[in-house]
């Protein structure tokens, strides 16, 4: 258990170790309890004293007595986990690394990280796959998460920054669509700036196949089929084109390629566009209007249409119409995607991606393995080509010719990955699986050897919020005894492997070899130390070395090569997966506001699980009772994948032809057992959002699926 508050830092505060908000947080004594630690909210640009009930919580995993704090290990496969020395652990690691790529070569070898690992760690695990390893194998968690609206905003605008502007600028617009989001359950102190809009009389439109919490708060609700972003996105720009909502000057002086998409959207009118989307015309013509007759506005896209087999196109459909109506690049207007996991943004910025270097370089760019190669002090022709995105990296484990062995540290594969029964499969194939991770997860569980880490609050570093602020993250308590940092196990790791000399575990020391390696590339943190961060409430970057920071980066010009931004022409494609008569709905699936991510940490929290303590199907209460299904009672959803059993919540609010589960808790209650591999062709997503499900009554919920329900604390070892 963590120790007591004795550290100088935790006076200053840090930040929760939720969402990319990142929400600036204190821990002191608990009212009720003197000797535990208790969260409490503190004043920042981001939140403004804001947070949730799970950033109030946010001590409890920190006291949890699933604390994991001596290594496992697994003498033979089938054997169960026993303790074990760091020594024998680390050299088991190392042991099982060289006889993977004795066997296989480099590429035998692979690393699989996550979007809430500091700055410091993603950087580090870049360089270790790289220079540790020598491997091409290396990808994370926010390629299920941020990927498409990345890969759309780099193609669009020439940048990736979630937000391309402080959440302060919001409120002062005149009109905001959030398509695909509910930052109402996701990150609610974010509520905050759009309430403030709508106090001042702007309107906020809200597009989702669900009447989340979101969209009861908004002035007007569009409610989707499933999938047909990219349809809804060019009928509203056909009725701004139409209308003559558009801003032609702006389009001409800062953009190019608009004529391709103006003669595409003309055959998309409002009728046709309501035979798509389900969404009625009169509807699409109010937001049209709303979002063109507003002096500023801000287009915001979330997971809904970025976790699909077409995510980019949906995502390039809505930067289309917000650059039509020269919304994109001023003050008080834009396009922006909110970035889900903690540091979803600095995780993708400094190596952990399969074809990125440090600095939002790229692999394939002979420049920039020079630049980054010199720092590293490696010649460049040394360190791998691009490697696989995370599906493909995950499909190859266990295969023949594939990956023997696999180091996750920051993921919890078993319940955040899509198609999860095929992939534990192939997990439990390999030679070496080794998982990092403070609790004994669902993907902890089936490893070859665990590794206790430190959490949050026990460790320091930088993390970059879904403003492209860069923030700092104080160690504000000691590190539970027996555990290590993510850094450490890769220092340690490197050591053994020979590479001890070109790696350090101190995280001031990683920064500042991550500021050389970054200087002069796309997120360029040269300029920023850490005691600026601590003196300004963090820096926004890019920001070169001798300046500022940049807090909103179109300003005067898109970092383009022609300064312009730019249209792409994208037509609506139907899903991957579309409901037939073996499978008559369609499943979406996401977050609810009680838990996080794949529930690790926050189904160890009592509060937390009285609020939200199970999984649950939310279904159309006439399509339940067309079903035979009662609220309350066990249901069966299936998939060409698999079979989840979970409880029926009924809405009048939800479409009829969609079912939503979401996707915290694992075995026979895991949303992942049914959802598709299907990527798209560009930022290989899995399609997360859009599947085909059949639902039916489960009668009495067997004993394994209620086990599945309780505190992750209960997880079989």
């Amino acid at each position: 258990m963590t120790g007591a508050l004795a550290l100088p830092e935790a006076a200053l505060g840090s930040h929760c170790p939720y969402c990319a908000l990142q929400c600036a947080m204190r821990l002191v004594p608990d009212e009720q309890d003197p000797t535990r630690l208790a969260a409490s909210a503190r004043d920042f640009p981001s939140n403004r004293g804001g947070m949730c009930r799970k950033g109030w919580t946010a001590a409890e995993p920190l006291q949890s007595p699933d604390r994991l704090t001596t290594p496992l290990l697994r003498d033979r496969k089938g054997a169960t986990l026993r303790p074990a020395s760091w020594d024998e652990a680390l050299d088991r690691v190392v042991a099982g690394l060289r006889d993977a790529q004795a066997k296989g070569g480099p590429d035998a070898a692979a690393i699989f990280g996550g979007g809430g690992l500091t700055n410091e760690k993603a950087y580090l695990l870049g360089k270790f796959a790289r220079i540790g390893l020598g491997t091409r194998n290396i990808d994370y968690n926010g390629r299920f998460c941020m990927a498409s609206a990345a890969a759309a905003g780099t193609r669009a605008l020439g940048l990736d920054r979630g937000f391309p502007f402080p959440l302060s600028d919001l409120p002062e617009a005149d009109a905001i669509l959030i398509v695909g989001g509910n930052p109402a359950e996701t990150m609610p102190p974010i509520m905050q700036y759009f309430d403030a809009l709508k106090a001042k009389g702007g309107r906020l439109i809200v597009s989702d196949p669900r009447r989340t919490a979101t969209a009861e708060a908004a002035t007007l609700h569009l409610q989707p089929t499933p999938g047909t972003d990219a349809a809804l996105a060019n009928g509203l720009l056909h009725v701004a084109v139409r209308d003559r909502l558009i801003d032609e000057g702006y389009i001409a002086a800062r953009t190019e390629g608009f004529e391709a998409v103006r003669r595409l959207v003309a055959s998309w009118w409002p009728d046709r566009t309501e035979r798509v989307t389900g969404v009625p015309a009169r509807l699409i013509e109010q937001a049209a209007h709303m979002l063109g007759e507003a002096p500023n506005a801000y287009v915001l896209t979330g997971r809904g249409p970025e976790q699909q087999s077409h995510g980019v196109d949906n995502v390039l459909a809505f930067i289309n119409l917000a650059l039509a109506l020269g919304k994109v690049g001023k003050l008080h207007s834009g396009w922006g995607t909110f970035t889900g996991q903690g540091n979803g943004q600095g995780g993708r910025e400094h190596g952990q991606k399969a074809d990125q270097l440090p600095g939002y370089r790229m692999l394939a760019n002979p420049e920039h393995r020079r630049h980054v190669a010199a720092v590293w002090g490696v010649d460049p022709d040394s360190l791998p080509p691009p490697g696989p995105s995370a599906m493909e990296l995950l499909a190859q484990c266990g295969a023949e010719g594939g990956i023997r062995a696999l180091i996750v540290l920051g993921a919890n594969l078993l319940v955040s990955a899509p198609a999860v029964g095929q992939l534990r499969e192939r997990l439990e194939s390999l030679d070496l699986l080794v998982v990092g991770d403070p609790f004994l997860s669902e993907t902890a569980a089936i490893a070859d050897v665990v590794l206790p880490v430190a959490q949050w609050a026990e460790e320091e570093g930088t993390m970059t919020n879904l403003e492209g602020r860069i923030i700092l993250r104080r160690r504000m308590v000691q590190p539970a005894p027996g555990v290590r940092t993510d850094a450490e196990i890769v220092k340690a790791l490197a050591d053994r492997l020979g590479h001890g000399d070109r790696f350090t575990a101190e995280p001031r020391a990683i920064f500042e070899e991550l500021r050389r390696a970054s200087a002069g590339g796309l997120a360029d943190y040269s300029g920023v130390t850490w005691e600026r961060i601590a003196a300004e409430d963090g820096v926004f970057w890019p920001c070169p070395e001798g300046e500022a920071g940049t807090p909103r980066p179109f300003l005067d010009r898109f970092p383009t090569a022609s300064g312009r931004a730019k249209f792409h022409r994208v037509d609506h494609r139907v899903t991957a997966e579309e409901p037939d008569s073996d499978y008559p709905l369609f499943l979406t699936t996401g977050r609810v506001m009680a838990q996080y991510q794949s529930g690790t940490q926050t189904r160890r929290v009592a509060a937390l699980n009285e609020a939200e303590p199970a999984a649950f199907c939310e279904i159309h209460a006439e399509m339940a009772r067309t079903l035979g299904i009662r609220e309350g009672e066990p249901v069966r959803l299936t998939s060409r994948r698999g079979t989840a059993l979970v409880r029926a919540r009924f809405s009048r609010s939800i479409r009829m032809d969609t079912v939503f589960v979401p996707f915290h808790w694992g075995g026979e209650a895991c949303a992942n057992l049914l959802t598709s591999t299907y990527l798209d062709p560009v930022s290989r997503i899995p399609e997360f959002k859009v599947c085909a499900v059949r639902v039916e009554p489960a009668g009495a919920m067997p004993a394994t699926a209620d086990a599945a329900m309780l505190p992750a604390g209960t997880a079989p070892a």
